[in-house]
């Protein structure tokens, strides 16, 4: 079973060409100790929510552009073992001594796949998501992801990802719990929906929004709608 390490970050938009060097440069360390995909995403859209958003969940500051990270692993065996090697590699002191952002205010954790719909390839546009889901009701949402993974392929989408939370851990400043007020027995769920092109993308939601299986009432999902986060973005590293 494949695994994700998941991330979610607030960067200076000035900062945007030292960003992508950086992690141009950080991304063949991880893959050398066992990454076997590294994936940057640039905020494009990503709206301001009543109750939760992107921008809330790193507490994002007047000028900064949030970005959203994965890292994917054939495991999570081999991502436990990555991490290990990471821990006592100095490279990766290097690393995070030159992160051109606040890396207090990131928020990271591990994720099993719960669903991996659709072909592998490099995307042009990420649609993605945080959502609180009952740690009890995982089949439940499993069910609910698999039906709107067909729709979304249906309607263009050339891969669903849905990871569950498993190693999320509590931060001093951000987590993915308080990011969307995850209560005692919930947990988080990270996913995303990649497209050839934006223009793709937002071909598919005009006709997606005017489809009755997206109408409110339709079907209940099995979490509240109202704390989940969404947004899109543009990659900007895929290795």
């Amino acid at each position: 079973m494949a695994y994700i390490d998941g991330f979610v970050a607030a960067v200076p938009a000035a900062n945007k060409d030292a960003y992508c060097r950086h992690v141009a440069e950080a991304a063949p360390l991880f893959k050398e100790l066992g990454v076997t995909r590294v994936v940057e995403n640039w905020g494009d859209e990503v709206p301001d929510g009543k109750v939760t958003d992107f921008k809330g969940a790193v507490k994002a500051e007047p000028g900064e552009v949030v970005v959203f990270s994965w890292m994917e692993y054939p495991s999570k065996a081999a991502r436990d073992a990555a991490t290990q090697k990471m821990m006592t590699d100095p490279r990766m002191k290097e690393v995070g001594a030159k992160m051109p952002f606040d890396g207090k205010r990131m928020i990271y954790a591990g994720f099993d796949v719960l669903l991996d719909e659709g072909s592998r390839g490099k995307p042009g546009y990420v649609d993605a998501t945080l959502i609180p889901v009952p740690a009890a009701g995982k089949e439940a949402m499993r069910a609910w992801a698999l039906k709107m993974a067909a729709l979304f392929k249906e309607y263009g989408a050339t891969r669903i990802i849905d990871g569950w939370g498993d190693d999320v851990p509590d931060g001093k400043v951000t987590d993915f719990k308080r990011a969307v007020k995850a209560k005692a027995d919930e947990t988080v769920l990270y996913g995303w929906v990649e497209w050839a092109s934006k223009e793709a993308r937002d071909k598919a939601w005009a006709k997606m929004t005017a489809d009755p299986r997206m109408q409110p009432g339709h079907e209940r999902p099995p979490f509240d709608g109202q704390r989940m986060i969404y947004g899109g973005f543009a990659p900007i590293l895929d290795l």
